[in-house]
């Protein structure tokens, strides 16, 4: 557990780092897989609205094989050259040692943690039936396994804040998909991360909100490494010269939630592509029946039937249409 010590951490904005009015003035945000793409974008947006970041990343390939660059660094010395405060961090938050050191560097570099974005990720994609255990241990491990453990050691240091009266203004941003949200076909170990992303969301913030902690997801879509192929006909150069599918169009909605500002908001989903934002309303109770006793087979089926014809369609698994 990394609860660490600091002077009035994590209980409001704190003093802001420079002469703007930022909307995350003086917070402090840690955002994973932020080399690159739309970790990039966030970290970028957060320090320009006066907030210093930790900004994490492996500098892996995109299958998650080791890299030889340094993109974390890179985003750092970005930040610094437009007059932001930053620090890099190299750890693997999949691992229990690697997220506990990512909020101990925030606590080490600015002495404080209010925001953790996670963001990290990388693909596998295979059909089902040619898909290795390795393949979806990898993805899970990543995805989902890299959300929990930063939020879990985040969430255990805001805890400790506020069990000794310094209740955090804290935000947790998880990145999903709409894979996660209706599936993907050749994605099975990507969508099934990305769903249970969204269920580790709605659990973090009924569990944390008493501490101060908001948890909510996003389910993005933007140009990325992870997504050239998926959208390469939406890529192409728009005529009206708004570029849809810059990951920079899903940063502000990040920022938002990452401030103080998105006071009441948490355990939702938000659907953010282009200039589109959507409140996802999740799995709610449809047309239902109850008998008051057993159904055999035939009446279940039969009314299963009924019941499905007076239900809405569910939204197509992508790569269907």
């Amino acid at each position: 557990m990394t609860s660490g010590t600091s002077t009035g951490a994590g209980t409001g904005p704190g003093p802001g780092t420079g002469a703007g009015a930022g909307l995350c003035d003086g917070r402090v945000v840690a955002v994973t897989g932020a080399g690159r793409g739309l970790g990039r974008a966030h970290a970028l947006a957060f320090a320009a609205e006066g907030a210093r970041v930790v900004v994490n990343d492996l500098g892996v390939g995109l299958d998650g094989s080791p890299g030889a660059d340094t993109p974390a660094r890179q985003v750092v010395e970005e930040i610094r050259a437009a007059g932001g405060e930053a620090v890099a961090h190299a750890g693997d938050i999949a691992t229990t040692e690697g997220a506990a050191s990512l909020v101990q560097a925030a606590l080490d570099a600015f002495g404080r943690l209010d925001t953790l974005v996670n963001n990290a990720g990388f693909l596998r994609d295979r059909m089902l039936v040619n898909l290795d255990e390795d393949d979806w241990d990898a993805v899970m491990r990543v995805h989902l396994k890299g959300h929990f453990l930063p939020l879990k050691h985040a969430a255990a240091h805001w805890r400790t804040q506020a069990k000794a009266g310094l209740v955090p203004q804290a935000r947790i941003v998880n990145t999903s998909s709409g894979a996660g949200l209706s599936g993907s076909v050749g994605q099975g170990n990507y969508s099934a991360a990305k769903a249970g992303i969204i269920g580790l969301t709605l659990v973090a913030a009924a569990e944390m909100g008493r501490y101060g902690v908001q948890v909510n997801a996003i389910a993005p879509a933007a140009r990325t490494r992870m997504t050239e192929t998926a959208f390469a006909q939406a890529m192409a150069a728009p005529d009206s010269g708004f570029d849809a599918m810059a990951p920079e169009n899903v940063s502000p909605l990040v920022v938002w939630l990452g401030s103080a500002a998105s006071a009441g908001v948490t355990g939702r989903v938000f659907e953010t592509e282009g200039g589109r934002i959507t409140v996802m309303d999740g799995w709610r109770p449809g047309p239902g029946v109850d008998k008051g006793s057993r159904w055999t087979p035939a009446e279940a089926g039969a009314t299963a039937r009924e019941l499905l014809a007076r239900s809405e369609a569910p939204t197509p698994v992508h790569g269907t249409q």
